[in-house]
């Protein structure tokens, strides 16, 4: 249940983002959930490569559910990082044509011929 939440947010914010941006929202929310699990997925490989390089039993005495709680933060952070690059950019490839910019009135001339 809680997954489902969490995976609820991850659209919400995401189509949120895609709709203030005028980009396609059901896109971006399917891309920041598959997000979510790739990083999910990538954070347990590290795991258990780490597990095998320091040379333990780390991963036949872990469970599957701790091995997933474990990797649980880097699916968080890949859905974060994400979504800030993409905030970013969205944000730079907006132009103010506004009179109060330095070149807002040369920008204002340039569109109109």
């Amino acid at each position: 249940m809680i997954g489902l939440a969490l995976l609820y947010f991850i659209w919400k914010y995401y189509s949120e983002l895609a709709t203030e941006h005028g980009k396609h929202k059901w896109g971006f929310a399917l891309l920041g959930i598959a997000t979510y699990y790739a990083g999910t997925v990538v954070g347990g490989i590290l795991l258990v490569v780490f597990g095998i390089l320091i040379n333990s039993n780390f991963v036949e005495d872990t469970g599957d559910a701790v091995l997933g709680l474990m990797a649980f933060p880097f699916g968080l952070l890949s859905v974060w990082g994400l979504y800030k690059i993409l905030q970013k950019k969205w944000s730079n490839a907006a132009v103010t044509l506004d009179s109060e910019s330095l070149d807002g009135d040369l920008l204002k001339e340039k569109n109109k011929n």
